[in-house]
């Protein structure tokens, strides 16, 4: 009786955090390619720009901060 009550209210399909995780990744170096998350704060962004391309920031993510 209440399962089946349950079961139709309950209708959603199963939900994958990969499709999420792939959504929130909007931040992408001009240079190589990599996806960084939305929540990526600007130092992390400076050291990946000058760890793996000894370039500015500013050459790597040129849209950062400008929304």
């Amino acid at each position: 009786m209440k399962r089946d009550r349950n079961a139709k209210d309950a209708k959603k399909g199963p939900t994958s955090q990969l499709d999420k995780n792939k959504a929130a990744m909007n931040i992408i170096c001009n240079i190589c390619r990599q996806q960084f998350f939305i929540t990526t704060k600007a130092p992390q962004l400076e050291e990946h720009s000058q760890n793996k391309h000894s370039k500015p920031m500013a050459d790597c993510f040129p849209n950062f901060g400008k929304a």
